[in-house]
């Protein structure tokens, strides 16, 4: 209850995240870039929530050592940088905004099936280096092509929805059984959609399941000529594979937006299989990178981490139990613990409010392998005797009255 309320926000998040925090009490710090470890540390000494983008790292002694910090926001998809484990050991969920970005990714996926089929990035570099091409060789229009989508998620069904608007043939592969948007078909398996598609483009996680999922004999089984976009996770391309099939060339072309190693700060020195082969379009890892993806991941997760503060709310954290309860009703108390998962918390608790004569209005308890955490909505009381009783449990990773 005495904590410092301040959010710190890194790496140049966009300044819409502030009005949801500052309507729940907090001041904000912007800090322009991703700060080194002894910067880091002295950040998440005073931060109450802590905003980190991609490049900020976030092992277990950054939890360790911040015993004010209640929660992280990662204003992005990924939570790789997170150790989600020893935060949520500490009490500290974290939350992502795993959809915002979907248009923005979608649409550069787009630009690159026309820039491609048109060979433009080729044309374009020729004509920067003074040689006039005007060959129509190997450029080709994108209508009544196959494009193939593999994994058929938030980006690629909305990708699905803008290729048929220009006249493509839509199948796609997911793991998951999924319901196809206008036109698509859902193929049975990868080496189904590899076989007929004059496209793939990839939309997956990074998991077990996925990495390397395009290697040499994936490649293999590609149509002649055609063409490879991955805008989801470096790791899953064998970059090497690739390259070979591209300078054979086995496949016409090419895009890559992520790389199994990217660099923790812009600048020179970057190296990968694909650099210098014709047709092929390099970006560095920028496919949700828009004023309005930016904006509405802000505004996403500020609300996330505001709604987690105010209410306790879980529900949308990635390592955490999800917990939800209407908002707190006048003249009550909400007291939100994190506890070790073990047998009869929740019965010492109860006991402690029931010796003290709070009555418990609501309740919600949830639980994964390890952790523990209950929203319970009591009278309103002030004995600070009975808090310091809950908060000294043996069991007790975090205890705090909502703010």
């Amino acid at each position: 209850m005495s904590q410092p309320m301040l959010a710190v926000l890194m790496e140049s998040i966009h300044p819409a995240a502030d009005a949801p925090l500052m309507d729940a009490g907090f001041r904000v710090e912007h800090v322009g870039k991703s700060p080194d470890s002894k910067a880091l540390a002295s950040l998440l000494a005073k931060a109450t929530v802590v905003g980190v983008r991609s490049k900020t790292r976030l092992p277990k002694e950054c939890f360790s050592s911040a015993s004010t910090l209640a929660a992280v926001g990662c204003f992005c998809i990924g939570t790789d940088q997170v150790d989600l484990s020893s935060a949520a050991s500490f009490g500290v969920p974290v939350f992502n905004s795993p959809f915002s970005n979907t248009r923005s990714v979608a649409e550069m996926t787009l630009a690159e099936i026309i820039a491609l089929s048109r060979r433009l990035f080729d044309k374009s570099s020729q004509l920067h280096a003074g040689t006039w091409d005007k060959s129509s060789a190997s450029a080709r229009e994108v209508r009544g092509r196959t494009l193939g989508i593999v994994g058929y998620g938030h980006i690629g069904s909305q990708l699905s929805v803008l290729a048929e608007n220009l006249g493509m043939r839509v199948v796609f592969f997911d793991i998951a059984r999924k319901l196809s948007i206008g036109n698509a078909q859902s193929l049975p398996s990868l080496k189904a959609l590899l076989d007929i598609s004059d496209i793939v483009t990839l939309h997956v996680p990074d998991s077990d399941r996925t990495r390397n999922m395009i290697g040499e004999t994936e490649l293999a089984h590609m149509k002649p000529g055609a063409i490879l976009i991955n805008n989801s996770r470096g790791k899953v391309v064998d970059l090497t594979a690739l390259a070979a099939a591209l300078q054979s060339g086995r496949l016409s072309g090419a895009a890559a937006d992520v790389f199994p190693a990217e660099p923790e700060k812009n600048g020179p020195g970057f190296r990968t299989p694909l650099a210098g082969i014709a047709n092929v379009i390099l970006t560095p890892h920028i496919g949700g990178s828009t004023e309005e993806a930016q904006e509405a991941i802000a505004v996403d997760v500020a609300e996330k981490l505001a709604r987690f503060w105010k209410h306790g709310t879980t529900a949308t954290a990635v390592n955490f139990p999800q917990v939800d309860l209407p908002q707190v009703r006048e003249g009550m108390l909400r007291i939100l613990h994190v506890h070790r998962n073990v047998p009869g918390v929740l019965g010492t608790m109860h006991t402690l409010l029931a010796r003290a004569g709070i009555n418990i209005h609501a309740e919600f308890l949830q639980s994964d392998r390890d952790t523990s955490f209950v929203i319970l909505d009591v009278d309103h009381f002030g004995d600070r005797t009975l808090l310091a009783g809950l908060q000294s449990m043996a069991e007790t990773i975090r205890m705090r009255v909502a703010g």
